[in-house]
């Protein structure tokens, strides 16, 4: 299930500034969220060391990313333990070292310098990671899901639905690309008003083609 069709129906949004870090890089599993003091990494080590197989680490690094809080003994590490991925708002480095792993990383950049790994943190608690309006708010047993489009965090005792939702918005949009496949027009399909647009040569709206007259027009 992407998370573009998961997000149309309820998840939320970890950020838009967030890509994998390998292209194809994608993961679905139950959030162990992490904070680090910023420049330092230690945290993710102890989440590292008791992460649950199929379990994604969510790192908060409380808004310094400037640094390579991931790298390739971390991505050994976590593969090892048999985390499903990593999602992090902050930079990793070693980015082709990673990708060898075969490890899932989302991060926010790339950046050489190493962080610390004395400095604590917290494991286990919620945490907030940046999104759009507003941050969004991820704890532990949160499934989080993670592709080339981006990442998505559906809260516990919300998964079932939005996933549900997801799937009915997912079968709507086949029929519409095989209507498209067999000759079909956007405007008719997706029932829009082309009049609307400055420039629309033709001379009726699709309600009107379907044979439910005109729509109201907007001046």
């Amino acid at each position: 299930m992407g998370t573009a069709a998961l997000a149309r129906s309820g998840a939320r949004a970890l950020g838009t500034h967030l890509f994998p870090v390998w292209a194809g890089a994608s993961f679905a599993g139950t959030a162990l969220p992490v904070r680090c003091v910023p420049g330092d990494n230690l945290a993710i080590h102890v989440a590292v060391a008791q992460a649950q197989r199929g379990g994604v680490l969510v790192v908060d690094v409380a808004g310094d990313p400037e640094y390579g809080y991931v790298d390739e003994i971390l991505a050994v590490a976590a593969r090892m333990r048999g985390a499903a991925g990593m999602i992090l708002d902050g930079c990793v480095r070693d980015v082709n070292a990673i990708a060898r792993t075969g490890l899932p990383v989302v991060s926010a950049g790339v950046c050489v310098r190493e962080a610390g790994h004395d400095a604590g943190g917290a494991v286990g608690r919620e945490i907030l990671m940046g999104g759009d309006p507003a941050p969004t708010r991820v704890r532990r047993g949160d499934w989080v899901v993670a592709d080339d489009d981006g990442v998505v965090c559906l809260p516990r005792g919300q998964a079932t639905s939005i996933v549900a939702g997801a799937l009915e918005g997912v079968s709507r949009d086949q029929e519409v690309l095989d209507a498209l496949s067999a000759g079909g027009s956007t405007l008719d399909l997706l029932d829009l008003d082309p009049s609307r647009v400055t420039g629309w040569e033709g001379s009726t709206t699709a309600n009107e083609r379907q044979g439910r007259g005109p729509v109201s027009r907007v001046n």
